[in-house]
C-alpha cells in the first residue's frame, strides 16, 4: 500500500495487470452520476494513462461500489475478462467483506448476528429494516463484535452475509446504534466533512486470473476518532 499520485491524493492498495484496489475517501463517488461531480473512476483512469502512458482511452470497470459518505476499499477491473470474473465473484458472494464502524449507542450484546428484511425507499434514497418481511422486501443479514470501546463511542467489526441497499446502516440504526454522523439513519449531528464512520476495512477474495487468494487492508481515514482504534 502506498501513496501513488500526489496530483488526486490516490491510495493504491492493490494493482496487477486485470485489478487495481483503491481507498476511496468520504466524498468521492465511484460512478459518475445526475451530480456531474467527477467520479473516482475517471481518477483512477487517469492514473493508469499517466503511469503507463497509455494512448486513447483506458478500459476500466466498475466492480462494486460504496456509498459516497463511507470510506474504504473500492476494486476495479482493467480488463473486460477481470470485470466478467469480478461481478460473478460479488454477485455470488464468494468475497468476505469486512466493515468497521463507530457508534455513540452501545449494542445489547457485544456480539450478534442481525436478521432484517429491508425494504429500498426509492424516493429518498433510504432503506427501512424490518423484524418480518414485508412486500418488496429482501432478507438482509450481518455479523458485528464490539472491538473497542472508546471515550464517547464503540468501534464495532461488522462481516456482511449479504450485499443490501444501505445495509449496515439501516440495521445498525434499528438496533438503536446509528452510525456516528449518518444523519439519514438516525444520528443526532453530522460530521464536519460531511461523512459518516464507516469503513470498508477488509476484502478477500480469489483472484480472477491467477487464482491466488488476495487479502486487502484498507487503512482508516486520518482523524481523532480512527486514530484511537
Amino acid at each position: 500500500m502506498k501513496i501513488v499520485s500526489n496530483k488526486n491524493n490516490l491510495q493504491v492498495l492493490h494493482e496487477d495487470n486485470h485489478l487495481i484496489v483503491v481507498n476511496k475517501r468520504v466524498g468521492d463517488i465511484v460512478q459518475g452520476d445526475k451530480t456531474g461531480d467527477k467520479p473516482l473512476s475517471d481518477v483512477v483512469k487517469e492514473y493508469i494513462k499517466d503511469k503507463y502512458n497509455k494512448p486513447g482511452e483506458v478500459f476500466l470497470g466498475v466492480v462494486h461500489r460504496l456509498d459516497r459518505p463511507t470510506t474504504g476499499i473500492v476494486v476495479f477491473a482493467r480488463t473486460s475478462k477481470a470485470l466478467t470474473r469480478m461481478n460473478e465473484l460479488f454477485s455470488n458472494r464468494e468475497t468476505q467483506k469486512t466493515y468497521w464502524c463507530i457508534v455513540k449507542n452501545k449494542p445489547s450484546n457485544p456480539t450478534d448476528k442481525l436478521v432484517h428484511f429491508l425494504k429500498r425507499n426509492e424516493k429518498n434514497n433510504t432503506s427501512k429494516a424490518h423484524l418480518k418481511e414485508v412486500p418488496d422486501s429482501k432478507l438482509a443479514s450481518l455479523d458485528y463484535k464490539i472491538i473497542k470501546e472508546l471515550n464517547n463511542y464503540f468501534a464495532l467489526e461488522i462481516n456482511l452475509h449479504t450485499g443490501r441497499h444501505h445495509q449496515i446502516r439501516a440495521q445498525l440504526s434499528a438496533i438503536g446504534s446509528p452510525i456516528k454522523g449518518d444523519l439519514k439513519y438516525g444520528f443526532d449531528r453530522s460530521n464536519p466533512d460531511g461523512g459518516i464512520h464507516l469503513h470498508a476495512r477488509k476484502l478477500v477474495f480469489t483472484h480472477p486470473v491467477s487464482k491466488e487468494n488476495i487479502e486487502i487492508i484498507a487503512p482508516t481515514p486520518d482523524d481523532v476518532i480512527w486514530n484511537a482504534i
